[in-house]
């Protein structure tokens, strides 16, 4: 199941990618927002983030203006790779080295034909571990120094 998230500035993104993911028969739970009204990136970023951190969800897609925003706010969640992919090579990387578990697109920066590419792709794209292993495993003790009962060490 994928956790889906958007602000408003990629509201009606996110709807047409939900259309593409219903026509491929691919689950998925709306975090919001479900609207066009005013809203903050940073709520939507944490549900998703927590949805995929709790296991709910596999993983996550998040949408806003860049993503850029959007996917810091998922990266403070413990246990979030969230990567932000305007490409296909940046998206099947993301997932191949990375292992990244929310993928985060820009609605004023790719076109909905390119975002549905990259998610395509990074749906698609298994984690190749070995060596990534190892660096995946770097960057969650560097989180776990850095971050012990919710507190900034």
């Amino acid at each position: 199941m994928l956790a889906l998230g958007s602000d408003h500035a990629a509201f009606s993104f996110k709807e047409e990618i939900k259309a593409h993911l219903d026509e491929k028969g691919i689950q998925y739970k709306d975090y919001g927002c479900y609207s066009q009204e005013r809203t903050d990136y940073p709520i939507y970023g944490e549900k998703v983030a927590n949805a995929v951190a709790s296991g709910e969800c596999e993983k996550g897609i998040l949408f806003c203006g860049t993503g850029i925003g959007i996917s810091l706010a998922a990266n403070k969640v413990p246990g979030i790779r969230a990567a932000v992919c305007n490409d296909c090579y940046s998206a099947a990387m993301s997932r191949r080295h990375n292992d990244a578990n929310i993928l985060a697109l820009g609605a004023r920066v790719i076109g909905i034909d390119l975002a549905k590419m990259i998610i395509d792709i990074w749906l698609n794209t298994q984690f190749e571990g070995g060596r990534h292993a190892e660096r995946v495993a770097l960057i969650s003790r560097i989180e776990a120094k850095h971050t012990r009962n919710g507190k900034n060490q």
